[in-house]
């Protein structure tokens, strides 16, 4: 059992970065700096460099001798969680007591960074090895903010090792499959608002419940936790003719079982404990059917269609199956009802060849959100994105690449969060607001062939 805290709204399965709002869920889509220009349109059917294997590893078959290639994308996020704030309680009178509860700018800025690298050893076999991360996440409040009850505090973090090996059939038709190991860490904390002092210190309050109430500020559930799990993909390619190209990737599940302890208020009574505990977390399947169509000898177009099992993602409960166990013996909590459904995105892209050294992109994309309004949290304030992609590639030299991009993400449509939780058995909390807010994303890739 390691020495750590596991994931109490681990929202998410989790290299550093944080994706509420680039992808559904807690996904990440951000693989390299390269698809990024082009809104990753069309990335199962096209093979730039060495990156083309973290969406469809048939296309290694398509890179001739060794490729290398690096890079990173840095997440500008600027997302905002508006709303009230009621507390209703018998105590407090026979109406609600009403505040503002807005929480701005709960995403840090964050780099993802990339690498790849592909050997072909014959006419038929290439291989190839990937590392980035598919998924990730991180919102925080201060721990005194009005809604830190819900959660003011989840960092979710994965970093994907991922072996590859391709075949080439003959002309038209490539096979590719890979094994996916990864790493996953997550960290979350509730703490008790600022109200409560003031509840605290309200007269009409019992002086026997207001002892009963944390200070301002403590934390009532603490946890992190890591893990390695398993999984593979498969992708295939179809060359129709010399101007269009299929490709389709379906990448498996991965189950972690996030190990560590449970600490807090609500856990420990106060006591100087740590309990020992494991949270359960499938991160989703997913998959994507891409084409490519060269229009021209220097234009082309190109299209995907990527649908993401999230309806594994229904709730999260921890597990204490040691001899130290959370207040009132429990063997198991129920942490958080998420309810996430399928979800799919759609992007378009457009390639030109504007001259022997540039190469420019752009694209467009619609993703769709993995939550109905009726679950979405504040800890993962999930919405429909729209995708806005610029992005060029500079020939340095016969060997070496400088891919640049840039994208805009704008939350689309409402993204309403109606959130209520239990004050220990005191009284009732709810929130009612929305999500909304924008990304920016710049990312620069170094390609080399070997």
């Amino acid at each position: 059992m390691k020495q750590r805290y596991i994931s109490l709204a681990v929202s998410a399965a989790m290299l550093g970065a944080m994706a509420q709002v680039q992808a559904a869920g807690f996904q990440l889509a951000e693989y390299s700096a390269t698809g990024l220009g082009r809104a990753f349109a069309g990335e199962a059917a096209m093979a730039d460099n060495a990156s083309a294997q973290a969406r469809n590893p048939a296309m290694l078959s398509l890179l001739p001798g060794r490729n290398l290639s690096v890079g990173g994308i840095y997440v500008m996020p600027d997302v905002d969680v508006k709303g009230e704030l009621a507390l209703s309680s018998p105590l407090l009178g026979s109406q609600p007591m009403v505040m503002d509860a807005d929480a701005v700018d709960v995403a840090d800025n964050a780099l993802v960074p990339n690498f790849y690298y592909s050997n072909q050893l014959d006419d038929h076999w290439t291989w190839g090895l990937a590392i980035n991360s598919n998924y990730g996440l991180e919102t925080k409040v201060a721990a005194t903010h009005p809604t830190a009850i819900f959660g003011n505090h989840t960092s979710v973090t994965t970093v994907e090792f991922n072996p590859n090996l391709a075949y080439r059939f003959n002309d038209a038709l490539t096979l590719g499959a890979g094994l996916r190991l990864v790493y996953g860490d997550g960290e979350i904390s509730a703490s008790a608002p600022g109200w409560i002092g003031a509840i605290k210190a309200n007269p009409y309050v019992p002086a026997q419940i207001a002892a009963r109430l944390p200070a301002a500020g403590t934390s009532l559930k603490g946890m992190e936790g890591d893990d390695v799990g398993y999984g593979w993909q498969l992708g295939a390619s179809w060359q129709i003719d010399a101007a269009n190209r299929l490709g389709f990737a379906y990448h498996s599940s991965v189950e972690l079982e996030l190990d560590g302890q449970a600490s807090g208020l609500l856990y420990t009574g106060g006591q100087d404990l740590e309990i020992p505990g494991y949270l359960p977390l499938e991160l989703p399947a997913f998959a994507e059917l891409a084409s490519y169509h060269e229009l021209t000898d220097d234009w082309a177009m190109h299209a995907s269609v990527n649908w993401t099992q999230w309806s594994v993602f229904e709730q999260l409960v921890a597990y204490f199956p040691g001899e130290v166990k959370p207040m009132g013996g429990l063997e198991s909590d129920l942490v958080k009802e998420e309810n996430f459904k399928d979800n799919w995105r759609f992007a378009l892209g457009t390639t030109y060849q504007l001259d022997k050294a540039w190469l420019l992109r752009a694209g467009v994309a619609l993703d769709k959100t993995a939550v109905d309004d009726e679950y979405r949290t504040i800890t993962i304030p999930d919405s429909d994105r729209l995708w806005f992609s610029v992005g060029a590639g500079y020939q340095a030299t016969a060997n070496l690449t400088l891919d640049l991009a840039l994208t805009y993400i704008k939350a689309h449509g409402d993204a309403s969060i109606n959130e209520s939780q239990d004050l220990l058995g005191l009284a009732n909390v709810s929130f009612n607001g929305e999500a909304g807010g924008n990304v920016w994303l710049a990312g620069l890739q170094l390609s080399y062939k070997m």
